[in-house]
């Protein structure tokens, strides 16, 4: 942004101004752009927004969201000298598919801003650890950044032709006037409106419905009886990729030392899933056109033959085999239905995988008589139809599994909350998907060629070697550069009476959100009395830690009494309702975690030095939880009175003495330093070991303490 800063001050003549916004706390909530927003005078004049985000640490910095004006997108297609953009990307973080949020979400859904969402997404297995840094950041991602970014802002900044209202004030239905985008090779970029979209595909899908009806009026019986298994057969094709790849997703984690061994080499999805997914794949179409087969010469019998038998079985045999191809077209001709009924930008994907093959199918192999017998499919079939679709959609597909890949390496929110063949699933089914989708066509030309059983034994060899490079340790699941993510606490759990001589718990708790037990981690680690499973549960707020490693020797240095927070009840009154107030002190922590339970409390306020920070009626909940995230400066205040709310349907006066199963309060107070226990395993874990580093994870030292409904 400062280099882009100085290179727009080089020029003149502009105008619409530009405004650099640097701000943080978007990890906290998007409290920096919200804050810009909503407060900041220069707000009420911006009509434009690009964010600039990373998702990872290099590759190219790609157009994720944008909208919903497409004005952006289409000045940024014109100018930018190596565009790369996918809407697939958007429709994922509509669909909810992807748990996360930037700050284009505030500038977009809160002020009503058209503008752009860039990111970096390559190597994201390094995001929020110790590699996610400038060292390791390729200085071909950022120049690719900073000449597109320049070209469209100095194109922006000289336009009369700016968005001059905002999307929340005019109130207009854009769903029409979306823009579809994609790029090809990173040197050009397509877009165009949804409209346009809607009226190329509902002439497709009518077309295809029309010539297949057709089609089948023509042929009658045999016609009908085929398209019926021409589906089974795809349908077969995916039953069965899906079913080889999950096998192989379920047993990985029974025999491998890491339940996701392809993180630091994400190739190896190529070997363990995608060989034994095509593998699948044809296996379920080869089944389903020895079917074909079977009910093509049961139909040809009830008919009179001018041929020898060894004649009609060849030319069933070819039939078979054109409806096999041809099962494609159905594919993706459904898919694109469902696509364009929905209004799913990607469904150019489905457009372009029909129209392409269907096109070269007709042009090539098409035949106007019944009386001309069927040949071979041509080769040149296969490559006129799937040049244009693979040109434009497998850097997509590639990307994708690298993007999910890299995101198992901090998959599990809560530890052990998930089985550990959840990331392997995830990545087994879409890449089988992948497979299914594009390579039905190529898979239709095997069944009557003798490179069938060299497609199989490919598809063994490389799962096999795989394998075993996998299980002898040759492909490591994680290197020092793409690291697993560990995270090391000493906790130190405040109990009993609150503010009232408490007791203190201390332990050292190891545990991470990649997928899999800590044995590895634990064998350097032999000394230091660690013991792992799921028998203890630590609730850090923000999430719960169900499988960890934790150690109570030697944690008694690092640490005082008084930098244990307190939380007080000041007054309990009950009027028109029930109101307590609270006070806390988190010491010398500027940086905690506070969950209120919203099945006692309806709503709160929160004031710090008799000044107001959260009015009430301005509370939300998330699962139970009124969650409040706090991050100060040196001079922040540590001493906050909370007025609580009680709901009418408050289970206190049913609460059992002493019963802490569902805490009133829950408080996480973090502290920037480490202990000598901590500091001491920090120092024994591997080299492919890293912090893992987010808002909501602990430091170094947190102290742990509640308030039971029944205080």
């Amino acid at each position: 942004m400062l280099e882009l800063a100085r290179g727009v001050s080089q020029w003149g003549g502009f105008k619409n101004a530009i405004i650099f916004l640097f701000n943080t706390g978007e990890e906290e909530g998007l409290n920096g752009a919200h804050s810009f927003i909503t407060q900041h005078p220069w707000s009420s004049s911006v009509r434009l927004a690009v964010d600039l985000e990373a998702m990872g640490i290099g590759g190219k910095s790609s157009i994720f969201q944008t909208g919903p004006d497409p004005w952006a997108i289409e000045s940024f297609a014109k100018v930018a000298k190596y565009p790369a953009a996918q809407i697939i990307a958007q429709d994922l973080f509509n669909s909810g598919l992807i748990k996360s949020s930037t700050d284009f979400q505030i500038y977009q859904e809160v002020a009503g801003l058209p503008g752009l969402d860039f990111a970096f997404t390559d190597s994201g297995a390094v995001y929020h650890t110790k590699n996610d840094k400038i060292e390791l950041l390729r200085p071909g991602s950022l120049q690719h950044l900073g000449e597109n970014m320049l070209a469209f802002l100095l194109e922006t900044a000289g336009s009369s032709n700016i968005p001059k209202e905002k999307t929340v004030e005019t109130g207009k239905d854009t769903s029409e006037d979306q823009a579809i985008f994609f790029d090809i090779l990173g040197s050009y970029m397509v877009v165009y409106r949804q409209r346009l979209a809607t009226m190329l595909q509902n002439s497709v899908v009518l077309q295809s419905i029309l010539i297949w009806a057709t089609s089948v009026s023509m042929g009658g019986y045999p016609a009908a009886g085929s398209l019926g298994l021409s589906l089974l057969s795809v349908l077969l094709m995916w039953v069965f990729s899906l079913g080889f790849s999950l096998l192989v997703a379920f047993v990985l984690p029974l025999i491998c030392s890491s339940p996701a061994p392809y993180i630091a080499n994400p190739w190896v999805v190529v070997g363990l899933f995608a060989a034994p997914a095509v593998l699948g794949a044809l296996t379920g179409q080869h089944i389903g056109y020895l079917l074909l087969v079977k009910f093509l010469k049961s139909a040809s019998t009830k008919r009179e033959q001018n041929t020898s038998s060894v004649v009609e079985a060849d030319r069933i045999n070819l039939e078979a085999e054109r409806w096999i191809y041809k099962s494609g077209f159905l594919q993706w001709l459904l898919i694109l239905m469902a696509g364009n009924f929905y209004k799913i930008g990607s469904s150019y994907i489905a457009f372009l995988w029909l129209v392409s093959p269907a096109f070269a199918f007709g042009f090539l192999e098409a035949t106007l008589t019944k009386a001309r017998s069927p040949k071979p499919l041509k080769i040149a079939t296969l490559v006129l139809g799937s040049a244009l679709p693979v040109l434009i959609s497998s850097g997509t597909f590639i990307r994708l599994t690298g993007t999910i890949t890299g995101m198992i390496v901090r998959l599990e929110r809560n530890p052990g909350n998930t089985p550990e063949w959840l990331g392997n699933v995830m990545v087994a089914v879409f890449v089988a998907t992948v497979v299914c989708l594009t390579l039905v066509y190529l898979l239709s030309y095997f069944h009557l060629s003798g490179p069938k059983k060299s497609v199989v034994f490919a598809s063994f060899a490389l799962f096999g070697l795989t394998l075993a490079g996998v299980l002898s340790g040759t492909i490591p699941p994680f290197t020092e550069d793409v690291a697993r993510t560990v995270n090391v606490v000493h906790v130190v759990e405040s109990t009993g009476a609150h503010g009232d001589s408490p007791t203190q718990n201390s332990y050292i708790s190891m545990f991470s959100q990649t997928p899999g037990k800590l044995v590895k981690e634990l064998e350097h680690l032999d000394v230091e009395g660690f013991v792992c499973g799921k028998e203890k549960v630590t609730d850090f707020v923000a999430f719960t830690v169900n499988y960890g490693c934790w150690s109570s020797k030697d944690t008694e240095n690092g640490w005082s009494e008084s930098e244990i927070p307190t939380i007080k009840a000041k007054n309990d009154r009950v009027k028109d309702e029930t109101v307590t107030e609270v006070s806390i002190d988190t010491k010398l922590s500027t940086r905690w975690i506070l969950a209120i339970n919203t099945n006692e409390i309806d709503d709160f306020k929160i004031e710090a030095n008799s000044q107001e920070l959260v009015q009430i009626g301005n509370s939300g909940g998330v699962d139970g939880w009124h969650i409040i995230q706090f991050s100060g400066g040196k001079n922040s205040p540590t001493k906050f009175d909370f007025t609580l709310f009680w709901s009418q349907n408050s289970t206190r006066s049913t609460q059992t003495k002493g019963d802490r199963k569902s805490p009133l309060l829950k408080l996480r107070t973090d502290v920037d330093r480490w202990t000598p226990k901590a500091e001491r395993v920090l120092s024994k874990l591997p080299k492919w070991c890293s912090l893992f580093g987010k808002s909501t994870s602990p430091q170094g030292l947190a102290f742990l303490t509640s308030l039971p409904v029944d205080f």
